[in-house]
């Protein structure tokens, strides 16, 4: 019984939660200032997306328009659930790049880990931009 204690002690930095806790104890990449105000507003911008699209968006019937072009007039329509897909998506290349900027930081390539937390944020904008667009053309 205190082999398997000691193993899945052992396994447990292997683990995602061990990765996020370790993630977390990097001390150095939360002290920068630049770091942490790159990452609070990526989230601002991200939550911000989440209620607006959450509050301003009701189901009009089977079909929402998704994306508009100028050239070809609207080419992707789906369901009322499909105008959530852009905030999950820019949520999980937030993830991304702030794991790889904190590896980056750690491995002393500051400036690297700074580009991508700002291409973070300005995904984020993006994001925020297009779902404006979206409510609009549809409500």
């Amino acid at each position: 019984m205190e082999e398997i204690r000691q193993i899945t002690k052992n396994n447990s930095t292997e683990s995602l939660m061990g990765k996020l806790k370790l993630f977390f104890k990097r001390k150095e990449f939360f002290q920068s200032k630049i770091a942490v105000w790159l990452i609070i507003l990526s989230l601002i911008a991200n939550v911000i997306n989440w209620i607006i699209l959450a509050f301003l968006t009701h189901p009009v019937g089977s079909k929402v328009i998704l994306h508009y072009n100028v050239y070809f007039g609207v080419d992707n329509m789906g369901g009322p659930e499909g105008v959530f897909m852009m905030p999950a998506i820019g949520l999980f290349i937030f993830l991304i790049n702030s794991f790889l900027a904190a590896y980056l930081y750690k491995k002393k390539e500051r400036i690297a880990s700074y580009i991508l937390l700002m291409a973070a944020l300005m995904i984020q904008l993006n994001f925020l931009v297009a779902s404006a667009s979206i409510i609009i053309i549809n409500y």
